[in-house]
């Protein structure tokens, strides 16, 4: 028996007998990460001794979810030490639930804390993750507000690019803030520079959205891209051009994408030929980690265990 064959099996038993530590120990990806809010509310706790209020209800949208963070996170957790000790927070995360790839998304507007120098947020970034997981693989990516005015956007992804440290590139934000195609110069200049590109469409838009983005940006993954599923002719396309889709299922439900995991869509993705990956997004907000979210899904019967392996295995390569 092989190393890799060893390993599904593993992951196969610690499915079926709920065997959260068993699951932990299995090499998984996060390819769907926000960063400094990727950590959970007890590993915070446990750093920092402050008491924290989880999200009990689900959000309307985007905004909402928004101003739960202000309200209960930055106060607590804002300015350089905030995001610094969210950060951490995230790693150790990520370090615990057995995460060996993390795709983690760095919101240009965190140099503001860095004396507007990005080598400074960088050299941050990598203390953190050096002193924290080292083992974890980092591809860092570079986060852009899609309702951010373009100008201030291209200027700031120039200012990023200019380091080696950033291998990867997302936009994110209000799908229907500006139009995709105001970004197709910027994408076209992270390409030109080997980054992987990402964007989050399909989250709130709808599916000829995520086969527009992927044509004018030209990605290689898409953020969420759920609204995919209604369309029989969009699930071929992206099929066909081996497009992957990082869903985040508790990021869906609690943002009333979705009503519950039992009709998720990305088992509708996966049945079309899709490629998909299952990923965190924001787990200081959703609560959830790649294992709580293998669990679930199977749980609700989405997947079987050998479906969610593959996924598993496919979130191992980037």
């Amino acid at each position: 028996m092989t190393d890799d064959q060893m390993v599904t099996r593993a992951f196969i038993r610690a499915l079926e007998n709920h065997d959260v530590l068993g699951m932990k120990q299995i090499p998984k990806g996060d390819l769907h990460n926000h960063g400094s809010m990727g950590g959970s509310l007890s590993i915070l706790e446990a750093l920092t001794g402050i008491r924290l209020k989880k999200a009990y209800r689900k959000f309307n949208n985007i905004v909402e979810m928004q101003q739960w963070i202000t309200n209960h996170i930055y106060p607590m957790f804002g300015g350089k030490w905030g995001y610094e000790t969210r950060t951490k927070a995230a790693f150790l995360q990520a370090k615990q639930d057995g995460i060996s790839v993390i795709k983690m998304s760095i919101d240009m507007s965190s140099i503001n804390m860095y004396e507007n120098s990005v080598q400074k947020l960088v050299d941050a970034i990598e203390n953190i993750h050096i002193s924290t997981a080292p083992d974890i693989q980092l591809i860092p990516e570079i986060g852009i507000d899609r309702g951010s005015p373009i100008s201030t956007s291209i200027f700031m992804v120039e200012k990023f690019l200019e380091s080696d440290f950033f291998k990867s590139i997302d936009l994110y934000g209000d799908e229907l803030s500006q139009p995709i195609s105001r970004f197709k110069d910027i994408y076209k200049e992270a390409k030109d520079r080997g980054l992987l590109l990402n964007a989050h469409v399909g989250e709130f838009g709808d599916a000829e959205s995520v086969r527009e983005a992927v044509e004018i940006l030209k990605l290689d993954h898409v953020q969420h891209g759920i609204a995919a599923a209604y369309s029989k002719d969009v699930m071929k396309w992206l099929a066909r051009n081996n497009i992957q889709l990082n869903i985040c299922p508790a990021s869906n439900v609690m943002l009333n994408r979705v009503s519950d995991y039992h009709v998720h869509p990305i088992r509708l993705l996966y049945d079309n030929g899709i490629r998909v990956t299952i990923n965190t997004d924001d787990v200081l907000v959703f609560g959830k980690g790649v294992s709580e979210e293998y669990f679930t899904s199977h749980d609700a019967g989405l997947f079987t265990p050998m479906e969610l392996d593959e996924i598993r295995r496919s979130s191992l390569l980037t």
